[in-house]
């Protein structure tokens, strides 16, 4: 529910572009990104850091974009988010010792695991994906940009809607496929189940 949530505003920013125009878009972007963050204080009582990062790029570029009538700034904002996230997950495990696609992924297959077993994946492994995640958001960094500079807006508008979630979801399941093998089988009893019988 939650990535779907994530996705909303991309599809009504494509929805609006294609009806009205790239600045109505823009405007909406804005909005929609507000929206989410207001979601998160009042369901959860508090806005994760990365989605006041998103929204404070989304209302900075998006000004620029509508107060100077030009769309190359708002062009910049999957570019700089991305980037954001490969150098903090760079960072983070290089030089704070932290593996944040570890702990990510690791309260995700705990909470969506039916098992009472705990799911034990090797750091060699979770370093592997630190790795890949890190080249996978500075890849589409580049590739944002690139496209945004060498192709008409229209393509680039498709690209930042269906390329960066094309790409986004083949990542994720390259990344469930390498962590399959280290999920609890379903056919095991629980630990609960072990003590009864």
């Amino acid at each position: 529910m939650h990535a779907i949530i994530e996705f909303i505003p991309l599809i009504l920013f494509f929805a609006v572009f294609k009806l009205v125009d790239i600045y109505w878009a823009t405007a909406l972007l804005m909005g929609t990104t507000f929206l989410q963050v207001a979601y998160s204080y009042f369901k959860i009582g508090k806005v994760p850091t990365r989605q006041w990062l998103f929204f404070a790029i989304a209302v900075i570029l998006g000004t620029l974009t509508l107060v100077f009538h030009d769309e190359q700034f708002v062009k910049w904002k999957a570019t700089i988010i991305y980037a954001v996230l490969s150098l903090s997950l760079l960072i983070s495990r290089y030089f704070l010792g932290k593996n944040l696609v570890k702990q990510a992924l690791s309260a995700i297959l705990n909470n969506a695991s039916d098992s009472e077993q705990e799911i034990t994946v090797p750091e060699s492994l979770w370093d592997k994906l630190n790795i890949l995640w890190i080249a996978i958001t500075a890849g589409i960094s580049a590739l944002n940009i690139y496209i945004a500079y060498n192709f008409s807006l229209d393509f680039w508008v498709n690209f930042k809607v269906f390329g960066l979630m094309g790409i986004t979801f083949v990542s994720l399941f390259a990344t469930i496929i390498m962590l399959y093998k280290y999920l609890p089988d379903e056919d095991e009893p629980k630990v609960g189940d072990k003590k009864r019988s």
